[in-house]
């Protein structure tokens, strides 16, 4: 297997069969993958924040930072390579609540639910997800099988 990691902010979009996008350290950050079992193309984001709005000039930099901006991108990125909306398998990760032991900012829950609205109104499902709760998690997603692993400590699904 080749690693290709996706670190804070980035995105990949895979083809090649011997891929495994890897992200990991998914704290308050979501991860979304989109996998279509017909071409065998996936590809992945860590998202930071929710609304790129904070930062637009950081947001035209690196869309991969938001949800708002990067969700889309991997989206057309995926319907560049020719994926179908009605073949794609979308699974999401992270959104936890980590070092907000108050609940004042909530970021994990903001992402988790940028992210669904926009997923809505482009009419996708979401197949599986691992989110919230107070621990970090690694995302594997293999290429060619289509697999998705979550790991948290020592706590490992498939999704």
């Amino acid at each position: 297997m080749n690693n290709v990691i996706v670190g804070i902010s980035e995105m990949a979009v895979s083809d090649h069969e011997d891929d495994l996008l890897v992200t990991y350290s998914l704290g308050s950050c979501l991860g979304v993958t989109f996998y279509d079992p017909v071409l065998k193309v996936g590809g992945m984001i860590h998202c930071m924040l929710p609304l790129s709005s904070i930062d637009v000039e950081k947001a035209r930099q690196s869309p991969g930072m938001f949800v708002d901006t990067g969700v889309p991108k991997l989206l057309t990125e995926m319907f560049q390579r020719g994926c179908q909306k009605c073949h794609i398998i979308t699974r999401l990760a992270g959104a936890a609540n980590v070092l907000d032991n108050k609940h004042l900012f909530r970021i994990g829950e903001r992402n988790y639910a940028v992210c669904r609205k926009i997923l809505w109104k482009n009419s996708i499902l979401i197949a599986n997800e691992d989110v919230g709760g107070q621990f970090s998690r690694t995302v594997r997603l293999e290429i060619g099988a289509g697999r998705l692993t979550v790991k948290s400590g020592d706590r490992e699904l498939a999704l």
